[in-house]
């Protein structure tokens, strides 16, 4: 819980990092009702989501080889799938850490129990490779364009 607390102070800090240095432009965007209605904004911009910290599970260590490669491999597609139908807006890894931390999910869902419905689909969490931990976080309705801004920046593979 104390874990939680911190991050939600990080990314507090982050979100007023971004209004400061939009308030320092000399222009004030202009509102864009189409927008935030379609994002699902209310009348500050923001959403209630769900926070899912993946944290190491008690089968980690013992899932090796071909088997950890497809389980991974389908962690991988659900992410992609997720993202694909609106549900996931932010996802990524954590680096090494001493909290056990090993990936973030932000759901664009608007309760736990609605996430839980979904991180369970995750075959690395189905396997207890990773454990979630969830929590409501309220965040600017914006994370929803984050995986179409992401698409456009990143380098096709080979």
């Amino acid at each position: 819980m104390k874990t939680l607390k911190y991050l939600s102070l990080i990314l507090a800090i982050c979100a007023i990092t971004g209004v400061a240095a939009s308030a320092q432009t000399t222009k004030k965007p202009k509102y864009d009702d189409k927008l935030a209605k379609k994002l699902g904004a209310d009348e500050r911009g923001m959403k209630m989501y769900v926070l899912c910290i993946l944290k190491t599970g008690s089968k980690d260590s013992e899932i090796k080889g071909k088997e950890r490669d497809d389980i991974f491999a389908g962690h991988f597609a659900n992410i992609g799938k997720l993202a694909n139908e609106g549900k996931l807006a932010v996802a990524g890894p954590f680096e090494k850490n001493d909290k056990t931390y090993r990936g973030l999910y932000i759901f664009n869902v608007a309760t736990i129990e609605e996430a839980e419905k979904l991180v369970v689909l995750d075959p690395a969490v189905k396997a207890g490779i990773f454990v979630p931990d969830l929590t409501l976080w309220y965040g600017s309705a914006a994370m929803m364009v984050v995986s179409e801004t992401h698409k456009k920046i990143q380098k096709p593979t080979k």
